[in-house]
This record gives structure tokens, sequence and C-alpha cells, in this order.
């Protein structure tokens, strides 16, 4: 292994925090990891790390060698997309991340036609709920929910997320139909809690134009989309929810939008977020693929809630 592998090898180790996650990614033993960091600082002739049984703290000449480590990993990412965008045919292997429901119903099936298109195109994509350093863990684009908060990366809105309060026939008639906010913050939800957000309340727009927001009865919560729409087919709790999150539920009458009168604000957009404003061809090619998808104007989600854009004050155009 030579000089350049094992200065991105600490860097891994310094941005993951441990061996045993870099050899974890690396799918290698810890031990060869600990070793290629010993090399390294018998070839630089500087201890880079202090050690303890648990732990290690960077030396000063390890703090300037990060430095150094990250400017050469850009450098070496900058010359690859170069060499990659005199290709006259994508290549290469493309890493993306996105939540879970995201992944699998508008990334995978853009996936697929791509790789008709591009066969030269090698695609690995990771579905993480919790938010990923697209950076140190090498992935060349990002499908995020709700706003960006790393400087650092380029986010691009694909679409916007407009939420709605859905419940089953069963649960209607089992609760009635709540008529105010008021009303429905006695009856069972079902809502989302993940690492970064907890949804214990619904946010609403009053007749005078005023935000507010109501505590909700929370019977249930879970990190996944698929999981709370369940539980809301099961009619003990009603359910408020992204639209991309339905799919044929609404159509096919097993959900029913309720409290539609109720005028709900404006929620965050879905980005595409990645570590270069220059993407490299391959990349540029599939975020374009995913945009045609999800449609430029009107997200394809949306089609499977009739009259949607009437309904919680979404008649203005986004």
């Amino acid at each position: 292994m030579d000089l350049t592998s094992r200065l991105l090898i600490f860097l891994e180790v310094v941005e993951l925090g441990s061996f045993a996650k870099v050899a974890e990614r690396r799918n290698i033993d810890r031990s060869v990891v600990s070793k290629q960091v010993n090399k390294l600082e018998q070839s630089l002739g500087v201890r880079l790390l202090n050690r303890s049984t648990r732990s290690f703290s960077l030396t000063a000449a390890g703090a300037e060698m990060v430095k150094k480590a990250q400017e050469m990993r850009f450098i070496l990412s900058e010359t690859e997309q170069i060499a990659e965008n005199f290709h006259t045919e994508p290549k290469g292997l493309l890493r993306l991340t996105s939540s879970s429901i995201l992944g699998k119903r508008y990334i995978q099936p853009v996936i697929n036609e791509f790789q008709k298109a591009y066969p030269e195109v090698d695609i690995e994509l990771r579905l993480e709920d919790r938010l990923v350093d697209i950076i140190s863990e090498g992935y060349d684009l990002a499908f995020r929910v709700g706003p960006q908060k790393d400087s650092n990366l380029i986010s691009r809105p694909l679409a916007p997320i407009r939420i709605l309060i859905a419940a089953s026939p069963e649960f209607i008639k089992t609760y009635g139909e709540p008529a105010t906010m008021q009303d429905l913050a006695k009856l069972p939800a079902a809502t989302y809690a993940g690492e970064t957000k907890r949804m214990v309340e619904m946010p609403y727009i009053t007749d005078k134009g005023e935000e507010t927001s109501i505590n909700m009865r929370c019977v249930f919560q879970a990190n996944d989309g698929e999981l709370i729409l369940s539980k809301a087919l099961s009619g003990t709790a009603y359910a408020p929810v992204p639209a991309f999150v339905i799919d044929q539920e609404v159509l096919k009458g097993e959900l029913v939008p309720i409290m539609q009168h109720v005028k709900l604000p404006d929620y965050y957009s879905i980005n595409a977020v990645y570590p270069h404003r220059g993407l490299p061809v391959r990349s540029q090619l599939f975020l374009d693929a995913v945009m045609d998808y999800i449609g430029r104007d009107k997200p394809v989600w949306e089609k499977n809630i009739p009259n949607f854009d009437k309904m919680y004050g979404y008649s203005r155009v986004c």
C-alpha cells in the first residue's frame, strides 16, 4: 500500500472516530487498519495519534496531516472527475445514499432504467435514515428530506414535500371525522421519530394567517414511513405523512385525507446533495434521470392523491 492510500485510511480513522468502523467500511480486519496507520507514522517519521486502550487523539503533527489528507482527497476526486468527463460513455462506480422509502420507491426504479442505458456504470445504493457524511464516506449523491445543514455541500431542491393527514375509513367510523384541530389533538396518531427529528406537534395556519400547532396524542412512532402508513391502514391511528409516502392507498379508498379545510404550512423539500458544484458525467446524468422520473413541475406521487392541490391550502404553485 502506497503513501496516498495510507493517508486516506488515516483520514477515515479520524473522521469515523475508530479503527473498527474503517475496517467495517472497507471489509478488512481491524489489525490491517492499525498496521497501515503505523506504517504511515514510520514512513513520515512522526507520531500522528496518541492512542489509549479505548480511544485516540490527534497529535499536532496528526492535525496538520489531516488537513493535507483532506486536500489530497479533494484533488484526487477532481482528477477522477476531469478524466471521467472525457469518456464518451459514462462508466465507473456511482455511490448513492437515500432515506429508505425514497430509495425504494423513487431511486431504485431510476437505477434500473439508468443501467439499461449506461451498462458500464456500477451503482451502490445505501438506504440510511441517519445523516450520512457524504464526503468522508465517499458518496457521489445523497437524496435527503429537509434543509441542508452542511454549508460545504451543494444542495439542489427536487420537489416540495406537502403533508396530508390520512386516516382509514375504519378509523373515521370508530372515532368520527374531526372538525377542528382541537378535535384532532384528542385522537390517536402515528408519527415519525428518527435520530434528528421527532414529530409530536402538528403545525397549521389559523384563519388570521398565524402559524401555530397542536400537541398530538402519539400512540405509535417509527422512523420508517411505510410502518407509519401501515399503522394508519390498521384503523387504530391517523397519520400526518408527506405525500411521497402515499402509493395507491388513497386511490383505492384505503386511506382518506381528513381535515382538508385546514391550511398547513410549507414543509421541507426533497434535495439532491453532493460534494462539488461540477458533477461528474455519470452523476449529472443520473440526477437528470431522477428529476425526470419525479417530475420537474409536479411530483409524481401527488398524482396518487386526487385534487391534492385543492387541499390544505396547497393551491399555490411551488
